[in-house]
C-alpha cells in the first residue's frame, strides 16, 4: 500500500521543475525536492553553456518514471536589456548582441584568430 502511494506521488510531480544550481558545471548539482547530483546539462546545438552555482534552471524529468533529470536552460534574468526578437550572449563583462535590424554589437576585447581587433574611439 505505502509503495503504491509513493509511485502515485512521483507521477503527480509533472515533467519539469525549476531548481537552483548547487554545483556548477556539467554535470551539475541541482536542488529540486532534494539535491540531485550528476545532472547532465543540455544547450542548443552549436552552443556550449555551463550553469553557475545559484542559477535558477529548468530541469526536465526524463526516463519512464522521471528518474533521469536534465538541465534544459536557465532563467532569463536580463530581460529588461533585450528587445523582442533580439539575442544577447553574455559572460562577465563581455557580450554579443544580435539586433533585429541586422546589427551585431560586441562589448569587450575582440580577438579574431587570436589577434586583437583595434577600433577607433
Amino acid at each position: 500500500m505505502w509503495l503504491a502511494q509513493q509511485q502515485r506521488r512521483k507521477s503527480k510531480d509533472g515533467g519539469s521543475q525549476v531548481g537552483t544550481v548547487t554545483l556548477g558545471g556539467d554535470p551539475a548539482g541541482v536542488c529540486l525536492d532534494g539535491e540531485r547530483r550528476e545532472v547532465p546539462v543540455f544547450a542548443p546545438g552549436g552552443y556550449v553553456w555551463r550553469p553557475m552555482r545559484g542559477d535558477q534552471v529548468l530541469v526536465l524529468k526524463t526516463g519512464t518514471e522521471g528518474e533521469a533529470p536534465c538541465v534544459a536552460g536557465a532563467r532569463c534574468i536580463r530581460t529588461d536589456v533585450v528587445a523582442e526578437g533580439e539575442v544577447l550572449i553574455f559572460s562577465g563583462g563581455c557580450s554579443i548582441r544580435l539586433s533585429t535590424d541586422g546589427t551585431v554589437s560586441v562589448t569587450g576585447k575582440l580577438l579574431v584568430n587570436g589577434k586583437e581587433v583595434m577600433t577607433r574611439e
